[in-house]
């Protein structure tokens, strides 16, 4: 039987992504043993203050139907904390609630681009990007994230791929796979170009709370000249390990939220209450667990660095938030996905290739930096010996 467009236009961009860490899975479970360096879990449970909002939600009877908008204590929870955090005014009218952040990222995207539409954004870039972007009809346009730009997205990178079937720029601060952070003077420039060219800014902000110290954070949610224009999207997976929740929203125009309602509706109908009560105390609260993980995640980050420039031909890019790092494998004479391939089979380290994340990682894997301090020690000194030895075998 024939089956919609939409399958084919989405076909090898979902867990084909994935082949490495998968394989990975499997040999775990056949007794292996393998340092999992592939996905994002945080490496601290979820807190039991929020389990235990949700557990009182539940036994409460929060177990009704929601509103297509999301639970409105949840909705003017992040109103103020926008408000807060952004420097100007945000209601619940603002607000729409998604079962976690890709959820949103596709309502989103269904909401500003069409068939035949192009959407701008950064090679490399978190795995889904170009799923939620095809799956509308509209074609992905890659900008190159530079390493000697420290892989910050460049309005003159931008301008140069628009065109008039261009309709949105898709941005990632802080950004995964590579840990950078828009600046505010990158920020402005970027809308300086949605402006001129009429085009929707949609900025994924997830790892916004995971920003290292000595770096900052600028969202353009806090520019009021795109204030009709910037629609963001996060989540509490990651600001307080809470991914298997699935609670996230999306952030914009009023009118923007209003006739995005009823894709909302027609694909789930608002959140779980019981999750939106637990939810609003995590943003009303902050999260306790944040700051630990920032802490590990940065010194996890230059454990990696430091070794691997001392004891390898290998070379680090030093991210500026979130839980992973790149590193460029070329001068082991493989690319990334030979490398991860040999390191998985003969050095007992899983990582992620780079392409998984774009073409311009070609020569690169990604590393999580969410395993426990022992373990990723034990996975400095595997990643090392490997190094040795494929520089043997080059010699021989």
């Amino acid at each position: 039987m024939k089956t919609a467009a939409i399958t084919d236009r989405l076909a090898g961009l979902g867990g084909a992504k994935w082949n490495l860490y998968q394989k990975a899975r499997d040999m775990v479970a056949k007794g292996a043993d393998i340092v999992e360096m592939t996905i994002g879990e945080p490496d601290v449970p979820t807190p039991a203050s929020l389990s235990g909002a949700a557990i009182t939600a539940l036994q409460a009877g929060r177990t009704t139907y929601s509103t297509g908008r999301g639970e409105m204590g949840l909705r003017q929870a992040l109103a103020d904390s926008y408000s807060a955090s952004r420097g100007r005014a945000f209601g619940p009218e603002n607000i729409l609630c998604f079962p976690g952040t890709q959820t949103a990222l596709y309502a989103v995207m269904m909401g500003v681009a069409d068939h035949g539409d192009q959407v701008l954004v950064g090679d490399p870039m978190y795995a889904t990007y170009e799923g939620v972007i095809r799956a509308t009809g509209a074609d992905m346009v890659p900008v190159p994230l530079r390493p000697e730009a420290g892989f910050r997205m460049q309005a003159a990178d931008i301008a140069a791929r628009i065109t008039p079937r261009s309709r949105a720029i898709f941005l990632n601060t802080p950004h995964n796979p590579t840990g950078a952070i828009l600046s505010a003077q990158d920020i402005a420039d970027i809308g300086a170009l949605a402006l001129e060219h009429d085009l929707w800014i949609i900025s994924d902000e997830v790892y916004e709370h995971l920003v290292f110290d000595g770096a900052g954070f600028a969202s353009p949610l806090s520019n009021p000249d795109l204030a009709d224009r910037v629609i963001a999207v996060s989540s509490i997976s990651k600001s307080h390990a809470a991914p298997g929740f699935r609670s996230g929203w999306c952030v914009g125009p009023a009118s923007f939220c209003d006739a995005l309602l009823p894709v909302s509706e027609t694909m789930l109908f608002g959140n779980q209450p019981f999750i939106a009560d637990m939810t609003e105390q995590a943003v009303r609260a902050g999260s306790e667990v944040a700051p630990g993980m920032r802490a590990r995640y940065a010194a996890r980050a230059a454990a990696l660095a430091d070794r691997l420039a001392r004891d390898t031909c290998l070379t680090v890019h030093r991210p500026d938030a979130g839980m992973f790092a790149l590193v460029n494998v070329a001068a082991t004479g493989l690319d990334g996905t030979a490398y991860g391939a040999d390191l998985l089979e003969t050095g007992g380290v899983a990582v992620m290739p780079g392409v998984s994340f774009g073409a311009g990682l070609t020569d690169w894997v990604r590393v999580a930096l969410t395993v426990d301090d022992a373990r990723f020690a034990t996975a400095l000194d595997r990643i090392v010996a490997h190094a040795q030895t494929l520089r043997t075998r080059a010699a021989q």
